[in-house]
């Protein structure tokens, strides 16, 4: 059986957007390295040098970020949360385009220069656990990576990120944003299926049961702040999320498993994140990791014909974090 490779799908999404970089207001990089870096919105007010991104942008960014293995769209919200926009995604790949690339569980730290990186090139670079248990890791001679930051990356950071991957720099293509830009907070908020996984993953359930993802959550205004932006987009799941997964398998495990999927299953649900955040001195780490999931789950069992809906929106929530100046 054929197998998918990730980066090189993410490649040749990139070499679109390239392509369109004028039309997407994304401004292109070649580092001296070769590395190619496409920022997607690192302006901030005053700034005339960096790239101003927009919603055509972030969508590309998330496909990417799925390494083209999820379709992502924007459509109109539930009038009850916002009168924007939702973003809206769906895969029949959860594990590889949500889990092997999408969660950002790569820590990436040196000198002054921090971001969290997600993409198909964790899959390549195999560092996290993960990648011994229920994802497989990629050979590839190309890399594909997203950094969610507002600082493009040093010739140093690009060089170190190609050689943890093993690939040539000139062969790594890194996709910039911060999460308080239209582009930025898109692709978080486009997150929905693959909060739902990892919650289900740190509950022990076994992922290869789920065959496909659809989910759906509104896309906040965009924050004056980074650390703003990251209360609004988590909100924006947490609260407002919704997750449909079709799974196989028996209903027992799923009934049992079920009422501790959303976020609601966690002691610090209720409010902002924001205000959680601050409540723990920001420290993300002291937060309990079982609030990190969509708001409402869905699951539909192709075996059985049975389906099952836990958890519950909380438009309180949203208005007050949409709204908090």
């Amino acid at each position: 059986m054929a197998t998918l490779n990730l980066n090189q799908q993410a490649a040749r999404l990139c070499e679109q957007i390239v392509y369109d970089a004028v039309r997407l207001r994304v401004h292109v990089h070649v580092m001296r390295s070769g590395t190619t870096v496409l920022d997607f919105g690192t302006r901030s007010p005053g700034d005339t040098q960096g790239a101003q991104g927009g919603l055509e942008a972030g969508l590309r960014l998330a496909e990417v970020c799925m390494a083209g293995l999820g379709q992502v769209r924007l459509a109109p919200a539930n009038p009850e949360l916002t009168n924007g926009a939702a973003v809206v995604v769906s895969t029949d790949h959860p594990l590889a385009a949500c889990m092997a690339s999408q969660y950002a569980g790569w820590q990436i730290n040196k000198g002054k220069f921090f971001a969290m990186g997600s993409g198909p090139m964790r899959a390549v670079a195999a560092k996290e656990e993960l990648f011994r248990t229920v994802c497989e890791p990629e050979t590839s001679t190309v890399a594909v990576g997203v950094l969610e930051t507002r600082t493009l990356p040093t010739d140093d950071v690009c060089r170190e990120l190609a050689s943890a991957c093993r690939v040539e720099p000139a062969n790594l293509t890194l996709l910039v944003a911060p999460t308080a830009s239209q582009a930025g907070g898109l692709q978080v908020v486009a997150r929905t299926i693959e909060t739902a996984l990892h919650k289900l993953h740190e509950l022990g359930f076994d992922l290869r049961r789920i065959e496909s993802g659809f989910g759906v959550a509104p896309l906040p205004p965009v924050a004056e702040s980074d650390l703003a932006a990251i209360g609004r987009t988590n909100d924006a799941i947490l609260y407002g999320g919704e997750v449909t997964l079709w799974v196989r398998g028996d209903d027992e495990s799923l009934q049992a498993i079920g009422p501790k999927v959303p976020s609601s299953g966690s002691p610090d649900h209720g409010q902002p994140f924001a205000a959680i955040f601050e409540r723990y001195n920001r420290d993300f780490y002291k937060i309990d990791p079982h609030l990190f999931s969509p708001a409402a789950v869905t699951v539909m069992n192709l075996d059985t014909g049975r389906s099952s809906r836990f958890g519950r929106l909380v438009p309180r929530v949203i208005h007050e974090s949409f709204n908090a100046r």
